[in-house]
């Protein structure tokens, strides 16, 4: 559940980052692929189609700028694309794992309860075991039972 936790909390930021390198990669594009990408408008349909996987619309980057550009776009979109994959699976799996969850809780603290109810009876037994300490002068004889046979009644 650690695990869904990080993905969720990735998320936004991560698509604020995304939703930046499209902006500055459409407005790249546009300045370093001017015979590819005309415009920031068909710069901003560049980025999304590299960020989306599509892949290039029209010809590959001319320069290694738009190389770079692009490249940055994919990996950004790659990233994007796993972040809101393992945000939603996490969804369906912490639906699927809070009644487990529940379960494993009450079941330790039910453990819990016994393992303290047992030692407090522990404690109880230990204590009379204890009970006023008998000196070996004070104890009584121990009892033979051969001699009381051989006397007989």
């Amino acid at each position: 559940m650690a695990g869904s936790r990080i993905s969720r909390s990735l998320l936004k930021p991560g698509m604020v980052v995304a939703g930046a390198a499209l902006l500055v990669g459409a407005g790249a594009g546009a300045a370093l692929e001017s015979d590819t990408v005309g415009s920031y408008g068909r710069g901003l349909w560049w980025a999304i189609s590299l960020m989306t996987t599509v892949g290039f619309l029209g010809s590959p980057p001319e320069t290694v700028g738009g190389a770079v550009v692009s490249v940055v776009l994919m990996l950004i979109g790659f990233l994007l694309l796993s972040l809101l994959s393992a945000g939603l699976a996490s969804l369906f799996v912490r639906e699927d794992v809070e009644p487990e969850t529940a379960r494993e809780l009450f079941a330790e603290r039910e453990i819990s309860h016994q393992l303290d109810a047992i030692a407090a009876r522990l404690e109880r037994v230990e204590a009379r075991l204890e009970g006023p300490a008998v000196s070996s002068s004070e104890a009584p004889p121990p009892e033979d039972s051969t001699s009381e046979r051989e006397a007989g009644p």
